[in-house]
C-alpha cells in the first residue's frame, strides 16, 4: 500500500462529489432554508448509523448559528423519544438510501403531527424522499471506501449540504459574531467577544492614585500596597499623569530627589481607554502603545485601571 497515493485518491474522490453536488442545486434548498426559518419550534435532526454521526454536527452548527436544533435517534425515538418532538417543529431525516427502517418507521407519526419534513438522500427513489415535504439529494458519486461500502464520500457531502444550510440561515437570521459568542461563553472566542474592559479593570479603592503634590517615595508605597506596577497621578486641574514602578527605578539610577513631588517626573498624556469597549480591543492598544497598563475613562472621570495581568488571566488574548 501506497500511503501518499491512497491519501490523495481520497481527497480527490471526495472533491470531486462535492463538486457534483453544485450542480444539483435547485430550488428545493430555497424550500429547506425557508421551511426551517418559518419554524416556531426547533429543528429535529434524525439519521442512523453514520447519517446520524453526521446528523449530530449538523445539529450543533445550527444551534451554535442561530437555529434551535437537537438531534434524536431515530431507534430511540421509535421507543419513547418521539415525546421530544412538538407541534411546530421541523424534522430533518438523513439517510443515503432513503429506505432506513429506523426512520421509516416514523414517518407515520411524523405526517400525523403534521410536522414538515426536510430529507436528504442519496436520490429520489427511497421512501423517505417521496414523503418529504422538502427532498434535498446528494447525487450519485463514487464513495471514496474501494469497496464501495463505508460511506465516505457520501458522508462528507451530507456534512456540507448541512453546513450549507446552516450558513444560509445564519445569514437569513442577520446572525452576528456578538450572537455566536452567547452560545459559547466558556470558550475563547466567547471571552473575546463578550468580555469588555469594566469587568476585569481594578475601580474604586482597587485604583492606585496620588495626586500631584505626592512625594515619589510616597507614590511608591501607593504603587506597591495597589499591586498594579503603577500609580494614576491627578493634579489640582484634574489632568491625568501615571507613574511606574519602572519609572522609579530608572529615577534611583540618576539620582533623583525622592522627595520631590511626583508632578515633576510623572508622564503626562497617560494611555487610556473606555470602559465599554472589549477588553480584547483594550489588549491591542497595550500591544501597540507597549504599555502594560490603562487608565480607564468614562466622560473625563477615572473609573479604573485595565492591567495586562488581568487580561492574560481572564484568557483574553
Amino acid at each position: 500500500m501506497n500511503a501518499q497515493l491512497v491519501f490523495h485518491s481520497v481527497i480527490d474522490i471526495e472533491i470531486t462529489a462535492l463538486k457534483s453536488m453544485k450542480e444539483l442545486y435547485n430550488e428545493q434548498f430555497e424550500l429547506a432554508v425557508d421551511l426551517i426559518m418559518s419554524c416556531k419550534g426547533r429543528l429535529i435532526i434524525t439519521g442512523m448509523g453514520k447519517s446520524g454521526l453526521v446528523g449530530r454536527k449538523i445539529a450543533a452548527t445550527m444551534a451554535s448559528t442561530g437555529t434551535p436544533a437537537f438531534f434524536v435517534h431515530p431507534g430511540e425515538a421509535g421507543h419513547g423519544d418521539l415525546g421530544m418532538i412538538v407541534k411546530g417543529d421541523v424534522v430533518l431525516a438523513i439517510s443515503n438510501s432513503g429506505n432506513s427502517d429506523e426512520i421509516n418507521v416514523l414517518l407515520p407519526v411524523i405526517k400525523k403531527l403534521d410536522l414538515p419534513l426536510i430529507s436528504i438522500t442519496k436520490n429520489l427513489s427511497g421512501r423517505l424522499a417521496q414523503e418529504a415535504d422538502v427532498a434535498l439529494t446528494l447525487g450519485d458519486f463514487e464513495e471514496a471506501c474501494p469497496m464501495g461500502l463505508a460511506p465516505t464520500s457520501s458522508t462528507t457531502a451530507t456534512m456540507v449540504l448541512g453546513d450549507a444550510l446552516a450558513i444560509a440561515l445564519l445569514e437569513a437570521r442577520g446572525f452576528k459574531s456578538e450572537d455566536f459568542a452567547l452560545s459559547h461563553p466558556a470558550g475563547a472566542l466567547g471571552k473575546k467577544l463578550l468580555t469588555h474592559v469594566s469587568d476585569l479593570m481594578k475601580s474604586g479603592d482597587e485604583i492606585p492614585l496620588v495626586t500631584g503634590k505626592t512625594s515619589i517615595i510616597e507614590a511608591l508605597f501607593e504603587i506597591t500596597e495597589k499591586r498594579l506596577g503603577m500609580t494614576v497621578v491627578v493634579d489640582d486641574k484634574n489632568r491625568y499623569g501615571v507613574l511606574t514602578d519602572g519609572d522609579i527605578r530608572r529615577l534611583l539610577t540618576t539620582n533623583q530627589d525622592m522627595s520631590q513631588p511626583i508632578a515633576s517626573v510623572m508622564k503626562t498624556a497617560p494611555i487610556t481607554t473606555s470602559p465599554d469597549i472589549k477588553a480584547s480591543k483594550a489588549l491591542d492598544i497595550m500591544r501597540q502603545k507597549k504599555v502594560n497598563q490603562l487608565i480607564v475613562l468614562d466622560n473625563d472621570a477615572l473609573v479604573g485601571v485595565l492591567a495586562l495581568r488581568d487580561l492574560v488571566q481572564a484568557g483574553i488574548n
